[in-house]
């Protein structure tokens, strides 16, 4: 069950998938050369098969999801899938239920931005949530497992492609929805809508929605799929944030549960985290597991990579790299950065090329008003002109911010000027590439890594 020709071998079923820069049915001839036995294609479309049976459906994708569930026996019925989907916080939540459910006894595996983690071990992840037939293979290996779980991120992309149509969910959980992917979706409505689809297309055992998005908030009122656990400071809140605090070392979290108060450290900081830990227990709560194997878990996790990490090599300020690559994201870790300096914030950051142009101006706003000095740089500009992407965000700093705006194209040497500045007690915050090891420009990957080039800069202080 192949979609990429290049994979396809004797006795195949090729799949001809219409993707982002091309058409699958322009390889057809390439699957057929490898041995494919059979070719599903999209309506009535015109391919040479060199004789080999054609089956024609009306939506490709969707059948492609139909066929590789039932090729590979529905593994993810086996699995007691756990979703988690929203603008930010996905990556470090799934981590948590990961934790939550392992604490439980379970074998768990986890499929999201970093990496796909099977208890055997772990690939990198060239997808958020992976095609359809890839997934399906994923869950099949994860069932493999005894008293198997699985913890997903689902991307906006992954539901409107129908990535995972055919996948049977036990649980979902939404973090929140803020400005993202407009490149692809076109409006905030759209977006939602895609998001939203989680909670109301699948059959869900439960929901864990945060109340104190206006989103949830929706979401809730109107009705989702399964039992309803909203979370959040809101009054209304199933699991209520009661207090909370975030220094540079973790976190503390009181709780008002329907089990009773709980209270509990968690070993990463910052405000945003709070929040992901508290949706953690919520999917805990919703699963039947006991407070105390909750709290457990949550209070002995694990540093997620990229996210709000911190690149200590003996110095005497503080170096953080995160994934903040939209302007809420930008402005939480921002905001969470300030309260944790008495000194000056300075802030590194660019925008991703071929990617929505309209937060480009917002972070460059959000970034000059939160943090004393900003360095403005590359991200991953892909297609784009490095220059152009910097303007755009040139464009949002209010006029009496500009003097404390400095522009440094070249990534590395932008990070290496951030950390050239720092002095005792400042703190550097690197945004938007996170866990990334690499930089794409043009249609390339190059080697990079903000963490490791951060680190080689804070060592060329000392020399």
């Amino acid at each position: 069950m192949e979609y990429d020709s290049r994979k396809v071998g004797p006795g195949s079923c090729f799949v001809a998938l219409k993707g982002f820069s091309t058409d699958g049915r322009l390889f057809v001839g390439d699957a057929v050369s490898r041995g494919a036995a059979v070719i599903v294609v999209e309506g009535d479309s015109r391919v040479d098969a060199g004789g080999r049976p054609v089956v024609r459906v009306a939506d490709v994708r969707r059948e492609l999801a139909v066929i590789s569930a039932r090729f590979y026996g529905h593994p993810s019925k086996k699995l007691g899938v756990v979703g988690i989907t929203g603008t930010n916080g996905k990556t470090t939540t799934s981590y948590m239920v990961q934790a939550v459910l392992a604490a439980a006894g379970h074998s768990v595996s986890r499929f999201g931005t970093i990496d796909y983690e099977f208890p055997d071990g772990s690939a990198p992840a060239p997808n958020t949530t992976p095609e359809s037939a890839d997934l399906q293979r994923m869950f099949a290996r994860a069932a493999g497992w005894p008293n198997p779980r699985c913890v997903i991120e689902v991307s906006s992309h992954g539901l409107e492609m129908d990535r995972l149509a055919e996948t049977a969910f036990k649980g979902a959980v939404f973090t929140n929805l803020t400005r993202d992917h407009l490149d692809f979706h076109r409006t905030m409505e759209k977006y939602e809508n895609a998001k939203r689809r989680l909670f109301t297309e699948f059959d869900l055992g439960y929901s864990v929605i945060n109340v104190d998005d206006e989103a949830g908030r929706r979401w809730a009122a109107s009705g989702v799929r399964g039992k309803l656990v909203t979370f959040g400071a809101d009054a209304s809140a199933v699991i209520r944030i009661l207090e909370s605090s975030a220094g540079i070392e973790g976190g503390f979290i009181r709780l008002a549960t329907p089990a009773g108060e709980v209270a509990f450290k968690i070993p990463m900081p910052g405000k945003h985290n709070v929040q992901n830990a508290t949706a953690a227990f919520g999917a805990g709560f919703a699963e039947g597991i006991p407070a105390e194997t909750v709290v457990k878990a949550l209070s002995g996790l694990r540093a997620v990579p990229g996210r709000f990490e911190k690149v200590d090599e003996g110095q005497d300020f503080a170096v953080i790299v995160d994934y903040a690559h939209t302007d809420d994201a930008l402005e939480k870790a921002l905001r969470t950065a300030r309260e944790l300096t008495k000194k000056r914030l300075i802030c590194l950051f660019g925008c991703g090329g071929d990617r929505d142009e309209g937060k480009r101006p917002k972070m460059g706003r959000v970034a000059s008003e939160l943090a004393d000095l900003v360095i403005v740089t590359s991200d991953n500009p892909r297609t784009e002109d490095p220059k152009k992407i910097i303007e755009g965000i040139l464009a949002g700093v209010p006029r009496g911010n500009t003097g404390r705006v400095r522009v440094v194209e070249s990534r590395e040497e932008a990070v290496k000027e951030a950390v050239g500045a720092a002095q005792s007690g400042d703190l550097v915050l690197l945004a938007g590439k996170g866990h990334e090891d690499y930089q794409i420009i043009g249609r390339t990957k190059f080697p990079f890594d903000d963490r490791k080039v951060a680190a080689a800069a804070i060592r060329g202080r000392k020399a």
